[in-house]
């Protein structure tokens, strides 16, 4: 007995031992990632059953549930076996429904949890329809839903939450009426680590877009799951995910805008979890992609996504990528360019700089705020991803492997968005619910107040019914009158016309967050096309604008005529009696005006520059040109030249352009002026005499702006500096060209080419327009500086020239209308093929093109003015430009003139 009680001691010390080291092992930091406290609920529903992952869900009923109180359990209803259902799995098959308050209790660990809602919305029973069921659902601080209505299909919610040291998790439902009632079918509470979509001490934290700022999102924060897409790939199902998380990815295709761009899958390759941790994303996610096409004619496509979305909220966009081509292994020097909402993010992204190599996965967090609009409805996000290459021999591809997209809760501690108000039931009928005893009485007002009330009802009611009328009448005559008198009977036009709804869904009703451009004519939208496949820029005229029907017709009968590479293309139009609309081909890059000055966009290149400018002196020549009419844009600004993808300028806006002279005899035509402050023709709006000269003025602006990228006009700049025109002819006449140069030009200019171009651009500004160049002699003298640079940057050595063939300044044909008779009409391309050296090249192009050499008795011998240089004899001072290049500089050169006499 004594041995016995001895033995005894003995193994309850030892056990005693090991429940301390248990104890003390369990009172450690615990893990980053646990799957510890995981609940599967199955709603209204006992004992515990398997879903066909062979996840197991445990119900909520019964008096040892330990998630619902009794006093709450008795005042719910348990329905079953739903009519209707194409789910017939758990938790889908049954479901708890409340009629008041109720409250479920979560006793987990603390930390970052998924919170998943399962709903199925079925009738359960006779006249008891789960679909008009109007429910708030919250947890703690937060709103999930809010007069939330489930629809007609089963859906998982899914957030985010952080639950504190000590703290319960509650999930309250609340209906949103007395008469309405709410339901839930399963809840499902996974362990999340704390890194994956919150910010940890040190982070760098999510990119803000639109701002250089980055974003935190806290442990007080909520999030809820929108969009979980597996780019290019198929969809992975919950027991697939990676770490135990139970995520559903989905197969990208619903939200993937452009059909023609690949998508490809490499099963093989290895995937190693160097930069980020497995559970970031299964291997499935990173072993697809979809890529823009690398050939050469399929550099515009883009890779694009609209995802709807609920406005007044910001959102948290996560990009996973993982380089998967086995023939990619080195980094790109240009990389692609990532949008987000109309916003670029990512000027060159390399997968492979980011990652470290092939077959490693990573991803980047940006924050996007989409802001409130009046009407209720989704709001498209676009995630767009594009290449930046501007040659096949450095191209590389725009690529994507998985999306995922939350939203963040307001300052109201809200995730749910706005919802229409809850239909109230014309009469309250008994709920299945509630005891008929329990229903509300209609109130009874007494006899004679019920007679003066409804007389003084009906009184106020035929006056205003009257009131409106009248109002109703007056408004349609005036308006009538008014499209009567400014509607021309027929527009004489081609290409599509779009309806008026057509518009509306291609522009998701007008929303604002669509804008990519304002300005006289009203606005313009980005939009999609052809089953949401083709993007197109619309031009809406609004009622209130400075521009009506009349710039309207212009602009569409203009371009129904007009084709030419350098000139925007015209889709079609929409000529409702209530607005007035044009579609065009969407120019990827934007105005030429936003690649100059106050923008994020990077800085252009010199010859960038001039191969945009040589582009848009094309397209305005091609105006000017006509067999009949030449045509006058009269406002050639920079917002007015688009950059395509490829960066090919074309000019747009013919809304105030007019037919020209019809004869040799007439040079200009009188009408009012109509134009842009700063671009205008100063003779142009003293006489109200309009040529094509007007155009050289305005084109001649346009070429400062891009050497010194500055606005057409500032006045918040001294008094002599407001105008460019009149700034950059001042500082070109003082010889200070060092106040011209945009910065970011300084060692790519060769002073060859910036005196060719700033002599060009001088003359377009010049006062008097018969001193101006034409736009053909604008263009040589462009191309010509253009060949100046490149002879200057190849240092001017083998240079091949076969002076058998005419040399005409440029490269490309230059694509025009029918010409009058005795007009020159294109350039030639250049050909090489006899060595030179530089100063005997530079004598020979400047003799081709017209330029003279003259004697300086302080420089010498130096190349001066062509023919077409129609600008009087001036002596100019040039700054030092040594710091431009490894070139040298005269102090002073002699510009002569010879002038040739206008046709």
């Amino acid at each position: 007995m004594q041995n016995s009680c001895r033995f005894f001691v003995y193994l309850f010390s030892v056990s005693s031992f090991f429940n301390y080291l248990t104890i003390t092992v369990s009172a450690k930091p615990s893990p980053t990632y646990s799957f510890i406290n995981d609940i599967m609920l199955n709603c209204g529903s006992s004992g515990i059953s398997t879903d066909p992952d062979g996840r197991e869900w445990t119900g909520d009923v019964g008096i040892h549930s330990k998630f619902v109180s009794l006093e709450q359990s008795n005042n719910t209803f348990i329905l079953s076996n739903p009519h209707g259902s194409s789910i017939d799995h758990d938790p889908y098959k049954t479901a708890r429904i409340f009629h008041s308050q109720f409250t479920y209790t979560f006793r987990v660990s603390p930390g970052q949890k998924f919170i998943r809602l399962y709903f199925n919305p079925s009738i359960y029973h006779d006249n008891f329809d789960m679909s008009k069921a109007f429910f708030t659902v919250t947890t703690g601080p937060f709103t999930l839903l809010s007069n939330f209505s489930i629809g007609s299909k089963s859906l998982v919610k899914e957030f985010c939450v952080n639950v504190l040291q000590n703290q319960t998790l509650n999930i309250t439902f609340t209906p949103s009426i007395n008469t309405s009632y709410a339901f839930i079918n399963g809840i499902e509470i996974v362990s999340m680590p704390t890194s994956l979509y919150y910010s940890q001490f040190g982070d760098k934290g999510a990119r803000l877009v639109g701002h250089n700022s980055q974003f935190h999102i806290q442990n007080n924060s909520a999030l809820e799951m929108i969009y979980r897409l597996n780019v290019g790939g198929h969809s992975i199902s919950p027991i697939n995910d990676s770490g135990k998380l139970f995520r559903k990815w989905l197969n990208d295709t619903n939200f993937f805008l452009a059909s023609y761009v690949n998508s490809i899958g490499n099963g093989a390759i290895q995937i190693n979890y160097t930069s980020i941790p497995p559970y970031t994303a299964p291997k499935e996610v990173y072993q697809t992609a979809r890529i823009t096409r690398t050939s050469e004619d399929n550099k515009r496509y883009n890779l694009t996504w609209r995802l709807p979305v609920d406005s007044g909220f910001k959102y948290l966009v996560r990009l996973h990528f993982c380089k998967i081509q086995p023939e990619v292994k080195q980094r790109s020097n240009k990389g692609f360019r990532i949008s987000i909402r109309n916003k670029t993010v990512e000027i060159s992204a390399d997968v492979i700089t980011w990652s470290g190599g092939q077959g490693i996965p990573v991803y980047r967090d940006y924050v996007v705020m989409i802001p409130n609009k009046k009407s209720n409805g989704k709001t498209p996000l676009f995630i767009e991803l594009r290449p930046n290459a501007n040659s096949s021999s450095d191209y590389s591809d725009a690529t994507l492997n998985g999306l995922e997209l939350f939203k963040l809760n307001n300052s109201d501690a809200n995730l749910a968005a706005p919802n229409p108000e809850v239909p109230h039931p014309p009469s309250p009928s008994p709920s299945p619910l509630r005891s008929p005893a329990s229903q509300p009485l209609p109130y009874k007002n007494s006899k004679s107040g019920t007679k003066s009330v409804i007389f003084i009802e009906a009184t106020v009611g035929v006056i205003s019914v009257t009131f409106l009328l009248g109002l109703t009448i007056i408004w349609r005559r005036m308006r009538r009158k008014s499209i009567k008198s400014e509607t021309p009977p027929i527009l004489q036009a081609v290409g599509r016309r779009f309806t008026l709804q057509e518009i509306k869904t291609a522009t998701n009703n007008f929303d604002r967050d669509l804008i990519i451009g304002k300005g006289g004519c009203g606005y313009v939208l980005r939009g999609y096309i052809d089953h949401e496949h083709t993007p197109v820029a619309i031009k809406v005229f609004g009622p209130t604008s400075s521009q009506g029907f009349r710039e309207f017709q212009t602009e569409v009968e203009m371009l129904s005529r007009l084709r030419h590479p350098h000139l925007v293309s015209l889709i079609g139009y929409c000529n409702d009696e209530r607005v007035k609309i044009i579609v065009y081909e969407l120019m990827a890059h934007g105005a030429l005006r936003d690649h100059l000055y106050k923008t994020d966009n990077p800085p252009l290149s010199w010859k960038q520059r001039l191969e945009i400018c040589i582009g848009a002196a094309r397209g305005i020549l091609y105006l000017h040109e006509g067999e009949e009419h030449a045509i006058i844009h009269r406002d050639v600004k920079t917002s007015n030249i688009l950059l395509e993808q490829n960066w090919v300028p074309k000019v747009s806006d013919f809304g105030l352009s007019r037919l020209g002279p019809t004869g040799l005899s007439h040079s200009q035509v009188t009408t009012e002026v109509k134009g842009t402050f700063g671009y205008m023709d100063p003779e142009y709006f003293y006489t109200h005499r309009l040529s094509v000269k007007s155009d050289v003025y305005g084109f001649g602006v346009v070429l400062f702006e891009v050497l010194c990228a500055r606005q057409a006009v500032d006045m918040g700049l001294n008094d002599e500096q407001q105008s460019l025109a009149y700034w950059a002819h001042s500082c070109f006449e003082e010889g200070t060209l060092d106040k011209i140069i945009d910065p970011h030009l300084i060692d790519q200019i060769s002073p060859e080419s910036l005196r060719m171009y700033a002599n060009i651009a001088y003359k377009c500004v010049c006062e008097d327009r018969d001193q101006r160049p034409k736009m053909v002699e604008v263009l040589r003298a462009l191309e010509f500086a253009k060949e100046l640079q490149e002879i200057a940057d190849d240092g001017g050595h083998g240079v091949m020239i076969n002076e058998e063939v005419p040399l005409c300044v440029g490269e490309n044909q230059v694509v025009s209308r029918p010409r009058k008779k005795g007009q020159m009409g294109q350039s030639c391309p250049t050909f090489w093929n006899k060595s030179t050296s530089n100063k005997e090249l530079l004598r020979f192009l400047s003799e081709k093109v017209g330029l003279k050499w003259v004697k300086s008795p302080k420089l010498g011998c130096i190349f001066a003015a062509s023919e077409y240089n129609a600008l009087p004899r001036i002596d100019v001072q040039l700054p030092d430009l040594s710091r431009c290049g490894p070139y040298t500089t005269p102090e002073k050169f002699v510009i002569e003139i010879s002038k040739v006499e206008e046709p």
